[in-house]
């Protein structure tokens, strides 16, 4: 095999409309693997999963996410890019087809795994979108590319509760799958290509230098674990959302418990600027601020079975804090290198599915268990550690942020 790099080139600014195509599929495709979600109890009742344990259905897809960002990702600086983008939303069509037509508990699991392997084809767009953004751009685009990863997952529940009230929870996956199909036909033509130079390195030494990229790269060291803090806190809140919201005395619809998901897109689409802020230098100060609303956003949300108003405001923050670090996070490691930007981000992404996993698999257990206030200390207390930890860690890398 063959180590794709790229000329150095003095990047044009990249169209708006390539940046957005970019950001709908990266909604489309990430949502793919949230849908289940807000299923939660429906899949349960169906397949017979107890609470207690449905969540490890959500943790199965993040597990195989992982799986997917170290063995696919990285193909983005050995392949064409172009390719591998439409390829995998291929697959990932097929895999949603399976989901939703699965007649047992076996077929279901064995295609949410296939999901979630194929979802990180989200990841090789992102850093495709940042190689081909000019440097002073780089922020802002790699900030509306996210946004679209973020709000994908957030329309996720929406969309999946209004399907489920209007014809079942299949209708979710095989719905999903004629749009991705069509999507892929749009990138088809659209999708630009890059001009390359090659050079020779294996497969198994690409996956190798990820490793060597984390023991030279402290930035990248610090960022990772940051991202697996804030979407800890991300899933604890999300994963088991829909058990109490379902359950009296409040006992609310699909649809209904669904539209919460559109509270997080307003604080996902205010937190795009954190790419701008990470262009002009202010990495570090973003960071801390949004942490700080991180922690702040469970108080509001602590109160969701006396008020569901507190709850969305707490949604709010708490999906902006979580967007904004993201944003800064990549904004910051992809200025390590132009040549790795697939496997930085790879590396990156497994703490993110790390955080993801535990998140889920210890919030419905907390739930089981202790009930909401104890999710709520569960995500707080995680909240407090990402805060404690950028304090302690801020001026080993303040060399890439004020």
């Amino acid at each position: 095999m063959e180590e794709v790099i790229e000329k150095v080139t003095a990047n044009s600014p990249m169209p708006r409309y390539v940046t957005l195509l970019f950001a709908v599929a990266c909604g489309m495709s990430v949502a793919n693997i949230y849908f289940a979600q807000p299923l939660l109890d429906h899949l349960s009742s169906e397949f017979r999963i107890d609470y207690s344990i449905i969540g490890i259905l959500i943790t199965l897809t993040q597990i195989f996410y992982a799986v997917g960002l170290l063995l696919l990702v990285p193909l983005g600086d050995l392949l064409n890019q172009r390719r591998l983008i439409i390829g995998q939303m291929f697959l990932s069509v097929v895999a949603l087809v399976i989901v939703g037509t699965a007649s047992t508990s076996t077929v279901l699991f064995a295609g949410i795994a296939a999901v979630g392997l194929l979802a990180v084809v989200t990841q090789t767009i992102v850093a495709f979108a940042a190689t081909m953004a000019a440097p002073a751009e780089r922020g802002r685009v790699v900030g509306v590319v996210t946004s679209g990863i973020v709000i994908g997952i957030l329309l996720a529940r929406t969309i999946a509760g209004v399907l489920t009230d209007l014809a079942g929870w299949r209708s979710v996956y095989l719905v999903s799958a004629a749009f991705l199909l069509l999507l892929v036909c749009v990138l088809f033509r659209v999708l630009p290509n890059r001009e390359r130079e090659v050079k020779s390195l294996s497969y198994l030494q690409l996956l190798g230098s990820v490793l060597m990229l984390f023991a030279q790269e402290r930035l990248l060291r610090i960022r990772s674990v940051l991202a697996m803090l804030i979407f800890a806190a991300f899933s604890i809140l999300w994963t088991p959302l829909v058990l109490p919201l379902s359950a009296p005395p409040l006992s609310l619809s699909h649809t209904a418990i669904g539209a919460f998901g559109l509270a997080g897109v307003a604080g996902a689409l205010a937190a795009a600027r954190a790419g701008k802020l990470a262009d002009r230098g202010y990495g570090q100060r973003t960071t801390g601020f949004a942490l700080s609303l991180l922690l702040l956003s469970w108080l509001l949300i602590s109160y969701t079975e006396q008020s569901l108003f507190a709850l969305a405001i707490g949604i709010v923050l708490l999906d902006l804090a979580v967007q904004a670090v993201h944003v800064t996070n990549q904004s910051m490691i992809f200025t390590l290198g132009a040549e790795a930007r697939s496997r930085l981000t790879a590396g990156y992404m497994v703490f993110y599915s790390i955080g993801s996993s535990a998140g889920s698999i210890a919030s419905t257990y907390t739930y089981a268990h202790f009930g909401w206030e104890g999710v709520c200390l569960l995500g707080a207390s995680v909240s407090g550690l990402a805060l404690v930890y950028w304090a302690v860690t801020r001026r080993v890398s303040a060399i890439s942020g004020k």
